[in-house]
């Protein structure tokens, strides 16, 4: 009897169908939860997040590549005149260029500075030089500092300290650390009188705006301050034609400012700061000293197509 039976359920078993996968609940919610993505463990949902993400970096760029046709792609259009962001630009420059001129060391400051320096140096006695060494050096920052204030704090770090020739006893001169400290201060005071004219911001100065740069020059020069009225904007026209050539070497109608604060045009034109002992006109000194002869000037003047105006000025 046991034999019987069990061979009528073996019967049973057989006959019963099994269900394909597809058709079963369980496996059709497994399928639904994974391809959600919610049943992915950490690094499965990394990598399909990457992939996604390049994909859409890819489906912009080729966007981008598609539409930017002959423009290129660094091209930024300049904001129009009187717009919101033209006006955030200029205030944002005129609040650079205060800041900068705020920590920009004075005449007052440059004479203490200088009194500071003569007063803790010590003199050589083989050359007569006035000398300091690192820790005269300090201190005299430490002195300056409590002087003039934390802007001159720049000038006193130990790089600049070893830009100058030093002695035997390691000390340096400070004769030329000073002309160093009043031709960076110089240089930058001119970089932030000529970034104040430039009207667009681009880094480089038009004909009129070097001309506005000179002139605004010509009362704090002690050649030229004397010049006649009349014959300054002739001059501005003269020296900006002079920085141009040097500065403009392509002809593209605006110089660099980092070309001109690096060029000799701009030292000799801070030259004219000195007073001469035995001064002459203003005209004289134009065409001897920083524009050159008169045949010079002629043909300058000429190839501007401007020869007529200047001998009428100089006939009268």
């Amino acid at each position: 009897m046991y034999s019987g039976s069990s061979d009528g359920e073996g019967h049973e078993t057989q006959q019963r169908k099994i269900p394909p996968a597809s058709s079963m609940l369980w496996v059709r919610n497994l399928r639904r939860f994974i391809g959600s993505g919610t049943g992915l463990g950490s690094e499965a949902l990394m990598e399909l997040e990457t992939k996604r993400i390049l994909l859409d970096i890819f489906k912009e760029k080729q966007q981008k590549n598609a539409e930017s046709g002959t423009i290129p792609s660094f091209y930024r259009k300049k904001p129009e005149e009187g717009s919101i962001s033209h006006r955030v630009q200029r205030l944002a420059k005129y609040r650079f260029l205060k800041k900068q001129s705020e920590i920009l060391l004075n005449a007052d400051d440059l004479d203490a500075m200088w009194v500071c320096l003569r007063e803790n140096c010590v003199i050589d006695d083989s050359t007569g030089a006035e000398k300091m060494n690192y820790e005269d050096f300090c201190h005299i920052a430490s002195v300056c500092a409590e002087q003039i204030g934390p802007k001159c704090r720049r000038f006193f770090s130990p790089s600049n300290f070893m830009k100058f020739e030093k002695d035997e006893s390691g000390r340096i001169a400070i004769l030329p650390f000073y002309l160093y400290v009043m031709r960076t201060v110089s240089l930058t005071q001119a970089r932030i009188d000529m970034s104040e004219l430039d009207e667009d911001s681009d880094g480089f100065l038009q004909s009129h705006e070097m001309e506005a740069y000179i002139k605004g020059l010509i009362p704090n020069l002690a050649q030229l301050r004397d010049m006649p009225d009349g014959f300054i904007p002739m001059y501005c026209r003269i020296a900006s034609r002079k920085f141009f050539f040097f500065c403009d070497p392509h002809r593209r109608g605006k110089a660099c400012i980092k070309k001109v604060l690096l060029s000799n045009c701009l030292q000799e034109l801070m030259e004219l700061h000195q007073v001469l002992v035995h001064p002459s006109s203003c005209v004289a000194l134009l065409f001897e000293e920083w524009v050159g002869t008169w045949k010079a000037l002629l043909i300058l003047l000429h190839f501007f197509g401007e020869v007529n105006q200047i001998i009428i000025i100089i006939i009268y």
